[in-house]
């Protein structure tokens, strides 16, 4: 993330910083990680809109764990939906599947559905962020 001293013209945060990691953790049980663009959004409305911040993230766990599916056929298909829309969101939401259990075999059964209604633009970016997801996996043994 940027230099602190780079926000200096910004109200500083209207929230403990211990709020702050509350609405990171689910990210980094996730992903193991938080990713820039969360980090970017839940430190600006700390500073300008804590109100918004808080329902932003009780409607993002809400929706996102629902009780009828569990976290892996979930992120499963959040990675559809966004790999249906070339949004790069994909490769986060495929992590997920990952790190929630989803085999290869599964998230590529994804990817050829996607295949079937968006073309060779989703086939591509699916084989790209699988392939990430294995060379990430493997470097980390």
């Amino acid at each position: 993330m940027s230099d602190p001293s780079s926000f200096a013209i910004l109200p500083e945060r209207q929230i403990p910083d211990e709020q702050i990691e509350e609405y990171r953790n689910p990210y980094v049980e996730l992903l193991g990680f938080v990713p820039p663009r969360i980090q970017a959004r839940t430190d600006l409305l700390a500073r300008l809109d804590p109100e918004l911040l808080t329902k932003q993230e009780e409607l993002r766990r809400h929706c996102m764990y629902p009780e009828c599916f569990d976290v892996k056929t979930a992120q499963l298909m959040l990675f559809a939906i966004l790999l249906t829309n070339l949004q790069d969101a994909a490769k986060l939401h495929a992590l997920g599947a990952y790190r929630a259990g989803a085999t290869f075999e599964e998230l590529n059964a994804v990817v050829n559905l996607v295949f079937l209604f968006r073309g060779l633009s989703a086939a591509n970016l699916g084989a790209e962020i699988l392939q990430g997801i294995a060379k990430q996996a493997a470097e980390s043994k």
